[in-house]
């Protein structure tokens, strides 16, 4: 038998397993039965938590997944990293169990003796009295290690979490709650929070959008970077300038810790494809639809709220399945009117986002056209489907937020795949009669959508540079091999992404694609290699000649890449 402490992590907010915070551990382990691992680490748990007299009433969940485990437990929000630790020394105490000959050095009173010592030094009641005030209020409190805020955007106030108010001296009335709506999905999710920003701001609305890219008010970007977690919403809706705010959601940051807030206005599943598979536990794409459609939990399904919709794809089998058990007002999109779930939501007077005769039409008892579907730049008159996807999901999403459709439409007519409105999604820029698109597609269900628009362009020969992060299993790697050679391209240029690697060597991804291509036929003098996306750039535009079309997957090095375009 073997045993092995995968992870260790605090929720902050509800997540797969429970709808409270608390803590996650992953485990694996081999020539063991499940059950008896969850068993032996339950019982564990459950002795911890009495010696240590944890906070009651305490909860217990678990997930099973092929060669491991994870197993939870709520926390008061000031015991967080304790409920860590006690997560870990059960787990500690069942392998000492199951693992014979046991561990003589293993010393549980003392173990015992740190953590609650640990316990006394973490607890806050200022803390949780303030939180259990905002509550009863109905005001949004955001808490981290270092701050703890009433309010969003303009209404937004803040305060050091060892200077907390009293609060029998806070003034409730004054703290609002703006319109915030939560996007997430294997693809499509930055463009969708930049298009949604766009629209609001046709509306005179100063929205904040948090993404993989930057964290960003109206036209000022705060930081760069990846603020697609608990951090960046916390950041963009503590700023006093946010009057709506768009909040990107990606599968790392709901697996590690869990929804950013626990309710939204509306929220938006973009799709569900593989991508990261292999990770907390989660190895299988169904498995990844459940993560995605994590953010239902936010969503309000009482009537008195009518207008909190879940806006999800209707061309995505596995989202149509998992709606069956989702106890939420649903929107749906697709560009098919004929849909099963398009027609069902028309048949019932429910919200739904389609197109017809070349328009965006949205549907909520009567149909109500937006705009052609030409006069929306992003969707290069209608030959990104993928783009055209994303516009739909965006309506659904603007319409439950109550922006008005004159908005929604400006909003689509002056959103382009620029370098400026949406940098690193389907840019196309002209070269010397070279036409080359670049895009951030890391995967290939959103590399195929790029490759589909591209096949709509005519060209004399295509030149494509992509590459991968090291985190992507082998059978990722060749699945998007195969995609771009779908493509019969005249050059394939592949790009080393050294900061990437993931535990990988330098070279190593290259080299399962130059073999694969080898065996698919590819002459090896059409296969390059180059150092970085930079180079990779670089050496595609120097095979390319007028008439040709050029495909940069660009994951890294996108500035320096733009700025060589431009």
């Amino acid at each position: 038998m073997s045993f092995q402490l995968d992870e260790v992590r605090r929720l902050t907010g509800p997540n797969l397993l429970s709808d409270e915070p608390g803590a996650i551990a992953d485990v694996l382990f081999s020539d063991a039965l499940a059950q008896d691992v969850l068993m032996c680490w339950q019982k564990h748990l459950v002795e911890t938590c009495d010696a240590v007299q944890w906070p009651a009433p305490v909860q217990y969940y678990h997930r099973f997944y092929d060669g491991g485990l994870s197993l939870s437990i709520s926390a008061p929000m000031d015991l967080l990293y304790s409920a860590c630790d006690v997560l870990e020394l059960a787990w500690d105490l069942c392998v000492n169990e199951l693992l014979p000959p046991q561990d003589a050095s293993f010393n549980r009173s003392q173990r015992l003796t740190e953590l609650k010592q640990s316990i006394f030094e973490e607890r806050h009641p200022a803390l949780l009295n303030l939180l259990a005030q905002a509550d009863a209020q109905g005001v949004i409190c955001l808490a981290d290690d270092d701050d703890v805020s009433l309010g969003t955007g303009p209404s937004a106030q803040t305060w050091t979490i060892d200077n907390l108010p009293d609060t029998d001296t806070i003034e409730w009335s004054r703290y609002k709650e703006i319109p915030l709506a939560l996007i997430t999905g294997t693809n499509g999710k930055s463009t969708s929070v930049r298009l949604a920003a766009e629209i609001a701001k046709a509306a005179s609305i100063n929205a904040g959008v948090t993404s993989t890219d930057f964290i960003k008010v109206g036209d000022t970007i705060i930081d760069e970077g990846d603020y697609s977690g608990p951090g960046g919403a916390r950041m963009l809706l503590r700023d006093n300038r946010t009057e709506m705010a768009f909040l990107e959601v990606a599968r790392g940051g709901l697996l590690r810790r869990g929804l950013p807030l626990s309710h939204a206005k509306a929220a938006l599943v973009t799709n569900v494809a593989s991508d990261h598979l292999g990770q907390y536990g989660i190895n299988t794409v169904d498995e990844i639809a459940q993560v995605k459609t994590m953010v239902a939990k936010a969503i309000d399904p009482s009537s008195a709220n009518a207008n909190s919709i879940l806006v999800l794809n209707a061309d995505d089998p596995r989202l149509c399945d998992i709606s069956k058990h989702l106890n939420v007002p649903i929107c749906w999109f697709s560009p098919n009117k004929h849909n099963p779930m398009i027609e069902a939501a028309i048949a019932n007077q429910q919200p739904c986002v389609y197109t017809d005769r070349g328009a965006f039409v949205y549907h909520h008892q009567q149909a109500h056209e937006i705009t052609q579907i030409q006069h929306a730049p992003m969707t290069f008159n209608g030959t990104a489907a993928h783009n055209v996807q994303n516009a739909l999901g965006v309506i659904g999403l603007c319409k439950a937020l109550q922006i008005d459709e004159q908005y929604i439409k400006a909003g689509l007519r002056s959103f382009a795949s620029s370098a400026k409105d949406n940098p690193g999604r389907g840019n196309i820029y002209e070269l010397d009669g070279v036409k080359v698109i670049v895009d951030f597609a890391h995967n290939s269900h959103s590399m195929q959508a790029v490759m589909d628009m591209a096949a709509k362009m005519p060209a004399k020969n295509i030149h494509v540079m992509f590459s991968h992060a090291g985190d992507r299993s082998n059978q990722d790697i060749i699945g998007v091999a195969n995609a771009v050679h779908n493509m019969a391209p005249a050059s394939y240029v592949l790009a080393e992404l050294e900061p990437y690697l993931r535990g990988r060597e330098l070279g190593e991804i290259s080299a399962i694609v130059h073999k694969h291509l080898l065996s698919k036929g590819v002459n090896e003098s059409n296969i390059l290699l180059a150092t970085d996306p930079l180079d990779g750039a670089k050496q595609c535009l120097a095979r390319a000649e007028s008439g040709d079309l050029v495909l940069l997957f660009v994951l890294s090095d996108r500035e320096r890449v733009q700025a060589l375009l431009s």
